[in-house]
C-alpha cells in the first residue's frame, strides 16, 4: 500500500511540492474551456490548505518541447484556480528553478499557493535530469503527486523529485491507483473489457494482460478491422495495420488457449469515403463491401455488446466504437456508453472520446470511476509499473 497525504505527519508550515496534471484546454484568448482536471485536484489542495501547508503547484501544459511558448503558459490556469479558491492567496512564478523562485517559496505563508510556470518549458524535465530534479527539490520539504495522467512518464517532476523528498499520493492519485489495481487483481465476475480506438498497437498489451483476467473482451473502433482481417473477414477499404495482423492472430489464439471470448463487430456502419457529410451504409453481416470503409459498429453489434455488458459485474471501457467525432458515426459509441451507464456492476471509463461520450450523455454520475489518465490507466491495465507510482513510499 502506497502512502497518501493522510499518512503524512504534521503539514503545518511545510512547503509541499504538489505535482498536478493541469493539462487543460485553452481557447484562443487563453481561457480554460474545460476545468475538469482543476476540479479533480481540489480535494487534495483543500486538504493541504486546511492542514496549513505552503503549496507549490507544478504541472505541464501541452508539448512545448523545452521551449517557452506563451500559448502554453500556466498563467491562465492559475487565474482559473482563483475561481475555486477565492479566499486563498495564489501567486505565480514565471520560473520553476532558480534563486528567485526559491525566495518565493520561503516567503509563502501557511495556507498560500505558488504556481510554477509550465514545467515542460525546461528540456531537463522530460530527460529526468538529476541536477534539474535537485533544483526543484530545493523548493520544498515534501513531495505529493496527484498527477495520475503523467505518472507513466520518467520525468523529473514525476519521478526525479519524488526520490529526493519524503513523498505521498494525493486523493485523486490514490483513488486512480487503488481502483484500477483492485479491478485488475480482484474484479467481480463476469468481468468485461470494452476496447476501441483506431490502433491495435495502442492496446496490444492491454488485450494480452486482460485475456488472463477478463471473461470477455468486446472490440470496436478502427482496431476491430485488423482483427477481422486476421480472421479472414472482408473489410473493404477499412483501416488496417498490416504489420499487426500476425500479432492479432496470436492474440486470438491466446484467447482460445485461455478459453476467453474476444467479440468482434458482426455488422458495420460504412461510408465510401472518410468525411463528415456522407450517409452511413449498413452491412448485413461481418463482411464489408470492397469499396466501403468501416466507420462504426452496426445495430446488431450494439445489441450483442449491450447484452453482454448488462450481465457484467465489472466493466472497463477505453476507446470509441467508431469515428466518434463524426455525428453520423457516433451512435455505436453513444449506445455502448448508455449500456455501461445502465450496468449495475462496477464500471470504469478511460480515454478522451469514451469520457466525452459519457459526459455528453450526462451519464458521469452513473459510472463508478472515470479515469483522468488515458495513457497511465492503459499502462496499469496492461500490467506495467508506473514510475510516478513506484517511487512513492509504502506505508
Amino acid at each position: 500500500m502506497k502512502k497518501t497525504i493522510k499518512n503524512l505527519d504534521d503539514l503545518q508550515g511545510k512547503r509541499v511540492f504538489l505535482r498536478l496534471d493541469l493539462n487543460v484546454p485553452l481557447d484562443e484568448n487563453g481561457n480554460v474551456t474545460d476545468d475538469t482536471r482543476i476540479a479533480a485536484a481540489m480535494p487534495t489542495i483543500k486538504y493541504l490548505l486546511i492542514k496549513g501547508a505552503r503549496i507549490i503547484i507544478c504541472s505541464h501544459l501541452g508539448r512545448p518541447k523545452g521551449e517557452r511558448k506563451e500559448s502554453m503558459s500556466l498563467l491562465p490556469v492559475a487565474k482559473a484556480l482563483i475561481n475555486y479558491l477565492p479566499l486563498t492567496k495564489i501567486k505565480f512564478s514565471y520560473d520553476c528553478i532558480g534563486e528567485k523562485v526559491e525566495k518565493m517559496t520561503h516567503e509563502l505563508k501557511n495556507g498560500e499557493i505558488l504556481m510554477l510556470e509550465n514545467i515542460r518549458f525546461y528540456k531537463e524535465e522530460e530527460k529526468n535530469d538529476i541536477v534539474f530534479a535537485r533544483r526543484l527539490a530545493r523548493l520544498a520539504d515534501i513531495y505529493v503527486t496527484d498527477a495520475f495522467g503523467a505518472s507513466h512518464r520518467h520525468h523529473a517532476s514525476v519521478e526525479g523529485v519524488a526520490r529526493l523528498l519524503p513523498n505521498a499520493m494525493g486523493f485523486l492519485m490514490g483513488k486512480e491507483v487503488n481502483t484500477l489495481l483492485k479491478i485488475t487483481e480482484d474484479a467481480q465476475k463476469p468481468f468485461v473489457a470494452v476496447l476501441g480506438g483506431s490502433k491495435v498497437a495502442d492496446k496490444i498489451y492491454v488485450v494480452m494482460n486482460l485475456l488472463k483476467k477478463a471473461d470477455a473482451i468486446l472490440i470496436g473502433g478502427g482496431m476491430a478491422y485488423t482483427f477481422l482481417k486476421a480472421k479472414g473477414v472482408e473489410i473493404g477499404q477499412s483501416l488496417v495495420e498490416e504489420d499487426k495482423l500476425d500479432l492479432a492472430r496470436e492474440i486470438l489464439r491466446e484467447a482460445e488457449k485461455y478459453n476467453k471470448q474476444i467479440f468482434l463487430p458482426i455488422d458495420h456502419k460504412c461510408a465510401p469515403n472518410f468525411a463528415t457529410n456522407v450517409k452511413p451504409q449498413l452491412t448485413s453481416g461481418q463482411d464489408i463491401p470492397k469499396h466501403l470503409i468501416g466507420m462504426d459498429i452496426g445495430p446488431k453489434t450494439v445489441k450483442l455488446y449491450s447484452k453482454i455488458i448488462s450481465k457484467a459485474r465489472t466493466v472497463i471501457w477505453n476507446g470509441p466504437m467508431g469515428v466518434f467525432e463524426f455525428d453520423a458515426f457516433s451512435d455505436g459509441t453513444n449506445k455502448i456508453a448508455k449500456a455501461i451507464g445502465a450496468c449495475h456492476g462496477t464500471t470504469i471509463v478511460g480515454g478522451g472520446d469514451s469520457i466525452a461520450s459519457i459526459k455528453n450523455l450526462k451519464l458521469h454520475n452513473k459510472i463508478t470511476h472515470i479515469s483522468t489518465g488515458g495513457g497511465a490507466s492503459l499502462q496499469l491495465l496492461q500490467g506495467d509499473l508506473l514510475p510516478g507510482v513506484e517511487v512513492i513510499e509504502n506505508i
